[in-house]
């Protein structure tokens, strides 16, 4: 039995924020055992099998104040705690990974009721309130940004990055895209993160016949919930739901226009893409805003709130920034100077760090 390898169980679920540094974090650990907790209907039920073996359980958040809805919540947390550690005993699992969100509460819970080792990964400069409740709980908290761990007091912080899909760290990826776009055209990618963003897309579609007139193609990444998105039609307009490249295609990319989730900025960081960020304005706690905060103070990229942001000023910023190729480089590579491209690695050195001793 000495030799047996070791079993991990990784909390991760919901967008892919949560589910890619996880998915990046286990492609690591290629002598562990790995199964994955998640819940029916989310991201990692695309995601995850076939890969590994996925167990699920209903849980959800406390959205409003305490009343019979929380009462009902709190019963099915209760369930899912007990669900949690029949999975962990039966399992013989001898760690947890989490990556936050819903799922983590009773998967924390479980664990340390059973005495075993958490690692919980944060990728928000503003941890979330999870991570503040249950960090101190934890073996070790890894946090994706340095400033997130003034925020956490009570834990063991240790600052490793947040990992990308294994398409971001291959030196060699073609960035000859499978896209009707001329070599030497400046490239404008717009994305909104796993879910799209239909405010942003709106502002892009408004401003995008000036960014034509100056040469610039677009290929906008609208997400699959914008009923608007057969609305712009132009020879040098790409418009898709998703694409499985971004790695080559944020490298390729002169200028983004995104969110700010972490997961997102990661990426943005680890191409050296400069990039004119919109902070999610109902995010939790506004944690985008913390995200991006990071990287305007280092000058990698300009912010602008949702609420004071205009196709008019947006227009205008990207015609500037356009016309300055020296600027736009600069910010590039204030981005990829941030960036943390063996954060995988760091995880996994954590993880076994916990979990083996």
């Amino acid at each position: 039995m000495a030799n047996a390898p070791i079993r991990l169980l990784i909390a991760a679920s919901g967008t892919g924020g949560h589910l890619f540094p996880a998915i990046a974090l286990a492609q690591k650990l290629p002598n562990y055992e790995i199964e994955w907790l998640g819940v029916p209907n989310r991201l990692e039920t695309q995601l995850v099998p076939g890969q590994y073996p996925l167990n699920t359980i209903a849980v959800e958040g406390f959205q409003q104040g305490f009343g019979l809805s929380s009462l009902r919540i709190l019963l099915k947390l209760m369930g899912s705690i007990l669900e949690v550690r029949r999975i962990l005993k039966q399992g013989n699992f001898q760690g947890l990974f989490t990556t936050g969100g819903y799922i983590a509460g009773p998967a924390v819970i479980a664990a340390r009721s059973l005495g075993l080792p958490v690692v919980f990964h944060e990728s928000n400069a503003l941890p979330g309130k999870v991570t503040r409740f249950f960090g101190p709980w934890c073996s070790a908290v890894a946090v994706g940004f340095e400033v997130a761990a003034k925020y956490l007091p009570r834990s063991k912080n240790v600052c490793v990055g947040t990992p990308v899909r294994s398409q971001f760290l291959d030196a060699g990826v073609d960035i000859t895209l499978d896209l009707p776009i001329p070599d030497g055209v400046p490239l404008i990618v717009v994305f909104g993160g796993s879910q799209g963003a239909v405010a942003v897309n709106q502002l892009v579609r408004q401003s995008a016949q000036a960014w034509f007139d100056a040469g610039a193609y677009i290929v906008h990444l609208t997400g699959d919930q914008d009923p608007e998105v057969d609305s712009l039609q132009h020879p040098q307009y790409i418009s898709l739901p998703f694409y499985d490249n971004m790695a080559a295609l944020l490298r390729r990319a002169n200028l983004a226009i995104s969110r700010s989730g972490a997961g997102s900025l990661t990426e943005l960081a680890v191409c050296g893409t400069p990039a004119i960020l919109i902070p999610y304005p109902f995010a939790a706690e506004d944690h985008q805003s913390y995200n991006a905060a990071v990287f305007t103070d280092v000058g990698a990229a300009l912010t602008f709130k949702q609420s004071e942001l205009t196709a008019e000023i947006l227009q205008k910023r990207v015609l500037d920034l356009l016309q300055s190729p020296t600027e736009l480089a600069k910010m590039g590579e204030r981005a990829k100077a941030i960036a943390s491209p063996d954060s995988a690695d760091k995880l996994a050195a954590l993880v076994r760090e916990v979990v083996e001793q």
